[in-house]
């Protein structure tokens, strides 16, 4: 028989804390101020977070904490702070994304739990092998998987797996979205996403209502006892940023759809819904019937379904079992109650029992199973009387009743700590620009790579499918780039390409996945920006896991990247249309389908700006209309190796570019610095910068 499937409720701050526990949630999940992926959402400081864990411990239910950002090189003395004020509140789980979070906690808190954030792009069982084998407790899957994919993960997955079952779903892969920080500064990796998804693109014609990067939200609740069955151990349900009464409608919900029951369909659209759900990802039906917008006729259901939402979440759910046992004899009564987890307190009346003419247990045990409006229900009352049968007024057993439950609640509440370390951080050595950098082309395609190429760069990347094709002579000074999302069969495809490929004499191999460090283990490896290295704690333990180099995410200043001396060469870029978004719906499903797509295309915005699309491998990659240049500005990116990664450009566009930067003249039409000079706003950052963003009403994302 199937173990009970968790409910993982979002709790954004105390008022939707509450109304999760109190709503049913076996667990939430809530951010540390600073740190996690809803900088705009409430969050806990270190005071606010132990009273969470209390309030949550108290009633059974457990608190995992979001710590699952970017973190930059300065951020690591706040970072151990974090780690050990959850560890001080005890804490059940820390989520995580950066590798730095998972060493700092695994050194200063051996003994908290790690979970994988979904931001980790964890899309095969390869992935969830190589969190596993660090050491990580539980791994969140991608949230664009279908039934049979999940499957073939969780049921050969050494640790705990857990799913998005309700909620946003975002566009692009999460952690593999760069398009809030590039059109406007706002990093989603650190926490401060812009919804800039939400805002009007089409595929065709920009035409009003145009939204071909907006999704429905997802619904499974109806699926639970079907996804326990799988071998997931955690449904979590979406939505830090939205409101108390979502959260009821959603949890209660989801425990009737866990126990195979019918749940209030309408109302929990009233709580929040884009013109309707979707199961999309979960069916594999990935087509224009996904995409939604909030419509007025949303927000009106919402507002007409509030005070029914209310009313989910008005008294306490009693999700907690005990055992009562009343003893009465002639010098008065006590009552014992204990719980599952032996945790027991004894009370002593202050009335003296009277001879009884009848049977008093039956209205002594109606009396004791009144628990409600706590958090406790009696799975088992057992009433014995000393001496003959005795007398008790219900108002005595009540006082005992209540007086005993709430010394039980106060004793579950009191706080565990995690046991801590003491650790020594030091600051970082800042580098200097080395005397001569590398410079590196990166190619869609061996078509694409100019003649000259091989002699004027210092080594290229290819895409792994067109390793057969390379030149023996060339191949010594190649990287086989391995694909960033893996996805259906794309894991056991790129497999087999990576067997053929490792006897064939290339250099090695890229990483865009941390899949990738289990798939290639053994082989030579070398870190693309896909892996989202931001410091010097993360690339160390990328480069302890095998990486012979490390690409840097473009979303870093140059500032920052002066302190990252991980023990192997540093990269990052300095020429590319910048890969906004990774996704596996299909916007451009929206005026067209496979059969009549020659799978390229491009999306609008508002501004008229054009988004090229590309797709291959099952995924579809959103590109910036605006290339990065950095080739007039030599040594302002202190870093080991420069990369010009080519993707859209025709052959003698990339060898125009390649003899621009290697002569180091002006770029001639539009460019970008990216984020190199400017950064981008974060949870931890003062600066206020402007940025577009979608109008979001109750649930923004």
């Amino acid at each position: 028989m199937n173990k009970r499937i968790e409910i993982l409720a979002p709790a954004g701050n105390e008022e939707m804390l509450r109304a999760a526990v109190f709503a049913g949630a076996d667990a939430v999940y809530l951010g540390f101020a600073g740190f996690n992926a809803r900088a705009s959402a409430g969050n806990f400081t270190a005071e606010t977070l132990g009273q969470a864990v209390s309030f949550c411990h108290g009633r059974g239910v457990r608190v995992h904490v979001a710590l699952n950002t970017t973190l930059y090189p300065h951020e690591m003395r706040p970072l151990a702070e974090a780690i050990r004020a959850i560890a001080a509140a005890g804490a059940d789980a820390l989520i995580v994304q950066d590798l730095a979070v998972a060493e700092l906690a695994g050194r200063i808190a051996p003994g908290l739990p790690l979970h994988g954030s979904t931001q980790m792009s964890v899309q095969s069982l390869e992935g969830a092998l190589a969190l596993a084998d660090m050491g990580f407790s539980r791994v969140i899957l991608a949230r664009e998987l279908s039934r049979e994919e999940i499957r073939r993960i969780a049921q050969d997955c050494p640790i705990e797996t857990e799913v998005f079952v309700h909620g946003a779903l975002c566009m692009s892969v999460s952690g593999q979205c760069y398009m809030s920080a590039f059109l406007g500064g706002r990093s989603g990796n650190r926490g401060s996403c812009a919804g800039t998804c939400r805002l009007p693109f089409s595929a065709g014609q920009l035409r009003p209502g145009d939204c071909h990067l907006s999704l429905k939200d997802n619904s499974l609740l109806d699926c639970l006892a079907e996804i326990a069955g799988l071998g997931v151990v955690s449904a979590k349900i979406e939505g830090r940023l939205r409101t108390p009464e979502y959260v009821a409608a959603t949890v209660s919900a989801a425990r009737a759809g866990r126990d195979g029951l019918a749940f209030d369909e309408e109302l929990l659209r009233g709580a929040f819904s884009r013109s309707g759900f979707t199961q999309g990802y979960y069916l594999g039906r990935r087509d224009k019937e996904m995409f939604g917008v909030r419509t007025a006729q949303d927000s009106a259901a919402s507002k007409a379904a509030e005070p029914r939402l209310r009313e989910l979440f008005r008294r306490e759910y009693p999700g907690v079992p005990v055992q009562m046992a009343l003893t009465v004899e002639e010098e008065g009564a006590k009552l014992t109650v204990r719980d599952e987890e032996e945790n027991q307190v004894t009370v002593y009346g202050q009335q003296e029992p009277q001879p009884a003419r009848t049977d008093p247990a039956p209205a002594l045990e109606k009396s004791l199973g009144k628990t409600g409006g706590t958090p406790f229900f009696a799975r088992q009352i057992r009433v014995q009387m000393e001496g003959g049968p005795w007398y008790l007024p219900a108002s005595a057993v009540n006082e005992l009743r209540r007086e005993a439950l709430e010394k039980l609640l106060e004793k579950r509440s009191r706080l565990r700590p995690v046991q801590v370390r003491p650790v020594q951080l030091t600051d970082p050595p800042r580098r200097a620009v080395p005397a001569r950098q590398r410079l590196m082309g990166r190619f869609e395609s061996l078509e694409q790579v100019p003649e000259g190429a091989w002699q004027e760069l210092d080594g290229v990347m290819l895409p792994l499918a067109e390793a057969a094709k390379v030149p023996q002579k060339y191949r010594a000074r190649t990287l086989l780039e391995m694909p960033r999302a893996l996805f259906g069969g794309q894991e056991e495809q790129a497999q087999r390409q990576l067997a053929e490929a490792a006897s064939l004499g290339f250099e090695g191999f890229g990483a865009q996945n941390i899949a990738h460090l289990h798939m290639a283990r053994g082989l030579p490896l070398y870190g693309c920006f896909g892996l989202n290295v931001t410091n010097h704690l993360s690339a160390r333990r990328y480069v302890e896991a095998g990486l012979k180099g490390v690409t840097l995410l473009p979303e870093m200043t140059a500032g920052d990247m002066a302190y990252i001396l991980p023990g192997a060469p540093t990269g990052v870029l300095g020429y590319g249309h910048m890969p906004l978004m990774l996704t596996r719906a299909c916007p451009l499903q929206n005026v067209t389908d496979c059969a009549h797509c020659d799978r390229k295309g491009e999306l609008t915005d508002r501004k008229g700006k054009k988004f090229p699309v590309r797709c291959a491998g099952g995924v579809r990659t959103i590109y910036n209309p605006v290339p990065l240049y950095m080739g007039d500005k030599p040594g302002s990116l202190p870093v080991d190796d420069v990369w010009l990664w080519f993707t859209v450009e025709s052959r003698a566009e990339a060898a125009g570019v390649l003899e621009t930067y290697r002569e180091g003249r002006p770029f001639e039409g539009e460019f970008t610095r990216g984020l190199y000079f400017r950064g981008t706003q974060s949870a931890n950052d003062s600066v206020n910068r402007a940025a577009p963003r979608a109008r979001q009403e109750e649930g923004q994302e």
